[in-house]
């Protein structure tokens, strides 16, 4: 199990990657700009998850 540090800093990693995915895919003229929205969004709800479970007891 991973300590509660290394969930945090994955989970803020995740966020902040998740979150340039988004940005860029707002402005690139791509044909799959969905696709990388999808992928931003999931980023940002598991890195959020990992940040909310980090503690122990009940989750937020």
């Amino acid at each position: 199990m991973a300590t509660n540090q290394t969930m945090v800093v994955t989970g803020v990693a995740l966020i902040l990657a998740s979150s340039v995915i988004l940005i860029a895919s707002g402005t690139l003229t791509l044909g799959v700009p969905l696709a990388l929205a999808a992928i931003g969004t999931l980023g940002l709800a598991a890195g959020s998850l990992l940040v909310g479970v980090s503690e122990a007891g009940r989750a937020v």
